[in-house]
């Protein structure tokens, strides 16, 4: 007898039915990028439909996502002002500081999550203290080498005042050695023993980024980050460094970027079952597809969704995205 598989996608009611993977809104967080340096929202133009929201405006953008079913949404800070230091990552009345107090008051059940990190914050772009700053000098390592053990410490101190500003989740996505635990003591001592940590456990140095660094105003103005951030060519290493997170307290774990790392999406799945996972698509990926779709060359309803589909399908929870808003509104036609 000849098998028939075609039987059960005879019409949507029978593809519904057998599908093995769902995408459904509750499964997205969408990514704001806000800036203390203007008083009106800023388009970036190498990621279309996205913008740089001032702390003004970004608790009723944040509304807005809500009222489209969105239960979370990640927070990147641009300063007023950048220095070798990053100070104005922890400072109380810091851009991301007022932000999560602004949204919790509009919208207090949306999960804000921030990010933890300091290439948003320094002059030079890079994700900690760099050799040679003054003060931070070891005389073993080159100049600009980004320097472990004090970066780390200031990460703590990130944290904890996102947490005391209210964030739900922090997420340090620096990929320095012994951040969560550094984080997670910080959270503690503090006393936000409840606050939970999404570390970006393995995030790769990846040409994805781009418009990202646009956005954020990031770019490195020396060198570039394969001291922290993971080869492109590597898989296992990545499991080796989801497990060093895991063991220094992480609750979640991410994948970054998500469509090139597919197989490590779904590595990461099998090798840590019991935790909850989010994948990371990025901002490269999201311009490839406007870009191609503004040509015409592809539908981008069917595209967006099938990429985000392909994301859950290899294991993650969770998928950071900034098609979320355009997603959202697609999922609950």
């Amino acid at each position: 007898m000849i098998e028939r598989p075609r039987r059960l996608r005879r019409n949507p009611q029978l593809r519904g039915l057998v599908r093995e993977t769902s995408l459904a809104v509750e499964d997205l967080i969408a990514p704001l990028f806000v800036t203390a340096a203007s008083d009106v929202k800023r388009p970036i133009a190498s990621m279309p439909g996205i913008v740089q929201w001032p702390v003004a405006q970004v608790a009723a953008e944040a509304e807005r996502l809500a009222g489209l079913g969105l239960p979370a949404v990640l927070l990147f800070g641009i300063p007023q002002e950048k220095d070798a230091l990053g100070k104005e990552s922890h400072a109380q009345d810091g851009v991301i500081q007022r932000a999560v107090r602004e949204i919790k008051r509009a919208v207090p059940d949306l999960l804000v999550t921030t990010d933890v990190c300091l290439c948003e914050y320094t002059d030079h772009g890079h994700c900690g203290i760099v050799n040679g700053t003054p003060g931070f000098v070891d005389e073993r390592l080159p100049d600009g080498y980004v320097l472990n053990d004090p970066s780390v410490e200031l990460l703590g101190r990130i944290a904890v005042s996102h947490a005391a500003a209210g964030a739900d989740v922090v997420a340090p996505s620096a990929m320095l050695d012994g951040m969560v635990a550094a984080i997670r003591s910080a959270l503690d001592d503090a006393g936000f023993i409840d606050c939970p940590i999404l570390s970006y456990s393995a995030k790769y140095a990846s040409a994805f980024y781009g418009p990202f660094r646009d956005a954020a105003e990031g770019t490195p103005s020396f060198g570039d980050r394969s001291t922290h951030q993971m080869d492109p060519g590597n898989a296992h290493e990545a499991m080796r460094e989801h497990a060093l997170d895991v063991a220094e307290g992480a609750d979640m774990l991410m994948v970054k970027p998500a469509l090139a790392y597919l197989d490590v999406i779904r590595m990461t799945r099998d090798r840590f079952p019991e935790l909850p996972l989010a994948a990371y698509n990025v901002s490269g990926e999201y311009s490839m597809l406007k870009a191609a779709a503004a040509q015409g060359w592809l539908d981008e309803r069917r595209a967006v969704l099938e990429v985000l589909t392909a994301i859950r399908r290899a294991g993650a929870d969770v998928v950071i995205t900034y098609h979320a808003a355009d997603a959202a509104r697609w999922l609950i036609d």
